[in-house]
């Protein structure tokens, strides 16, 4: 058989194992995510995960050692983004805290309507007693920074008296509750979702938040 012409080979689609290595962890994620979703985070295999993205089963350790590395990657692409956003703004809104909590409650929610980013949360949550350094990373790496930024926030409004005095704790817990739950109620439990709609659902929501943060006589 006579080799093929270069122009036959620029027209040739290019095998799956010639895609560009820096898109391959993705694709390996995307894969590891849908795997995980469909089967448990214990029953999901490397090997099954390494043929959904399109590489060996030797291949995927090159990139992720073991299942609790993926979902800890998992973690830094879907979610640690929200906890970044948070310390961005924190640091960004101290002249405007309350319209910096009100922005990054829209960007949350936002986020929050695609079922790939409550998909990881919810996995954590799910295998946290078996796993409970999983818990502990997502706690570190997630919820710790957020709370910490919104907390600052709130912190500096009371000081520069936007906000009245209150217990920051538990104002973040109040502000995120209602996101969490509304990301729950629409992912898990398959309810009618608000998150069509964030920019309405983050004006009711601080409708009634801020009435209990304004300054009082």
């Amino acid at each position: 058989m006579a080799p093929k012409s270069a122009a036959a080979k620029a027209r040739s689609p290019a095998p799956r194992w010639q895609r560009r290595a820096d898109a391959r962890p993705e694709e390996i994620l995307e894969a590891a995510l849908a795997e995980f979703d469909e089967r448990g985070f214990e029953a999901a295999r490397m090997e099954d995960i390494a043929k959904a993205a399109g590489i060996s089963k030797a291949a995927i350790y090159l990139y992720f050692p073991s299942k609790m590395a993926l979902l800890e990657a998992l973690i830094e692409a879907k979610v640690a983004p929200l906890a970044a956003q948070a310390q961005k703004l924190a640091a960004a809104g101290q002249a405007d805290p309350l319209n910096a909590l009100k922005l990054f409650a829209t960007v949350a929610a936002a986020r929050m309507a695609d079922p790939k980013v409550i998909a990881v949360p919810r996995l954590v949550i799910g295998i946290s007693g078996r796993f409970p350094e999983i818990a502990e990373y997502y706690r570190t790496h997630v919820v710790a920074k957020a709370r910490g930024a919104l907390e600052k926030l709130i912190e500096t409004g009371i000081a520069n008296g936007a906000m009245r005095k209150v217990d920051t704790a538990a104002v973040v817990r109040a502000f995120i509750g209602p996101l969490f739950f509304e990301a729950m109620w629409t992912h898990v439990l398959k309810g009618e979702t608000a998150l069509a709609d964030p920019q309405k659902l983050i004006e009711q929501q601080f409708d009634v938040l801020l009435h209990g943060l304004e300054p009082r006589a």
